[in-house]
This record gives C-alpha cells, sequence and structure tokens, in this order.
C-alpha cells in the first residue's frame, strides 16, 4: 500500500528536497505541499495523508497550532514535526498536542525514508535519547490538558485503573524513554512481549502511540516531577 505524504514547510526548498527524496520510493506519494499550518490543515482535510511532515515554525499558523487543531479535528493523520534543533520546545508542544514524533531537518535521506515509514505504521519517532530530553523539559512545566486546562487526575486515574500490573509495569518503563529492547531486558521478558503490552496500553487508554502514552504518563503523575529542573 502506498503511503500518501503532505510536506509543510515555509521554505520552497526543503519542500522540493523532501519531495524529490520521497517521491523516489515505490511505497510513497506525495500527495501535496504547504506554505503554514493554516494551509496545512486545509489541505489535510482534502488530501487526507497518511503522514504530514509539519515545520513548526511558520508564518500565519505555527506546526504547533496546527497539530493541535488536526488532532481536536480527529484527522487520521498523523504528524511527524520537523525541526532544526535536537530539542527544541515548539517541538516538544507539538507532542503534547499530538505528533507523532519529530525529525531533524538535516536528517539523511535514509532516515526520513524510514521515518516516514515507521509513523505511517502507528509507531512514533523519537529516540530514547531525545525522549528523555524533552521529559526533562516537560518535567519543569505545570500539568494541562490538550485544551489548556488543568489536568483531570481523576480522568487519569479511572484510565490507569484499565491496565493490569504489567501493563503499568511498561507504561513506567515508556516514561522513562526506553525503548522496547531495552524494557524486554528490564523486565525479563521478550520483545515482542513488550510490543503486544505497548499496543494494549495504547488501546486502553485511547492514545495514539507511545509518545503519546510517554506524555500520559508524566501528566497522571506517575514519574516525579524534578524539582531542580
Amino acid at each position: 500500500m502506498t503511503i500518501s505524504v503532505l510536506i509543510v514547510d515555509d521554505q520552497p526548498l526543503l519542500r522540493m528536497g523532501f519531495r524529490m527524496i520521497l517521491d523516489r520510493q515505490p511505497d510513497i506519494t506525495v500527495v501535496g505541499e504547504a506554505a503554514d499550518g493554516r494551509e496545512a490543515v486545509q489541505q489535510a482535510a482534502v488530501l487526507s495523508p497518511q503522514v504530514i511532515l509539519m515545520d513548526v515554525r511558520m508564518p500565519v499558523l505555527d506546526g504547533v497550532e496546527a497539530t493541535r487543531q488536526l488532532t481536536s479535528a480527529g484527522t487520521a493523520s498523523k504528524v511527524l514535526i520537523l525541526t532544526t534543533f535536537d530539542v527544541d520546545e515548539y517541538a516538544f508542544s507539538a507532542l503534547r498536542a499530538g505528533a507523532s514524533g519529530f525529525l531533524l531537518k538535516d536528517v539523511l535521506p535514509e532516515q526520513l525514508i524510514d521515518a516516514v515509514r515507521t509513523i505511517a505504521s502507528g509507531d512514533a519517532v523519537v529516540s530514547p535519547r531525545i525522549t528523555r530530553e524533552l521529559l526533562n523539559q516537560y518535567a519543569a512545566l505545570p500539568p494541562v490538558s490538550p485544551d489548556g486546562g488543568q489536568v483531570a487526575s481523576a480522568e487519569h486515574r479511572l484510565a490507569l485503573s484499565r491496565l493490569t500490573e504489567r501493563e503499568h509495569d511498561v507504561l513506567l518503563q515508556l516514561a522513562g524513554g526506553l525503548s522496547n529492547l531495552e524494557i524486554s531486558q528490564a523486565l525479563v521478558v521478550t520483545e515482542a512481549t513488550v510490543k503486544s503490552h505497548v499496543t494494549r496500553i495504547l488501546s486502553k487508554l485511547g492514545l495514539r502511540d507511545r509518545v503519546q502514552a510517554v506524555v500520559f504518563a508524566y501528566e497522571a503523575d506517575l514519574v516525579p516531577r524534578s524539582r531542580d529542573t
């Protein structure tokens, strides 16, 4: 099945470069381009791409707000944030808003291709190292819900009650930014078993991917917030 992609960036040359790389792949096709977040939201509604490569810093409407609007609208498109820096506050805000990961703009062509395929398959693209750095930033932020209000702790507790003890353990490992392999080693189970647990966790909590599971764990205060950050 061909993966449809929408490229969103205010720099025409970057859009052109990404298109050239992706269109060469037999299983990927670029169905459209947008120069800002507002245009991205409009294009997504018409084209229904599986993956949206979304720049975060754009005029008119930035990638964070565009991602938030797409998520609120219930779009099935997966957002992959494009950023210039390893740890970008905009990129992190976009993850909280519903993005499935982020990618550096100077990424190698093969890494870009792999990321698009990974996102399309339902997984997330954020390395364990970057996840830990992002969560260090998150630990210093006040907890808020997707609509900007205070987190409803009772709702988090109710959602967590649906998890088994083992699923709860896996969620805690996810919150530490561990990969499936690292979790399997920590819990002494197979990697396939970890993948099954992650799938069930996402289903029970109504989350899109492991990145959202990590954010959920922090918002539910499963992981103590550092007072030094």
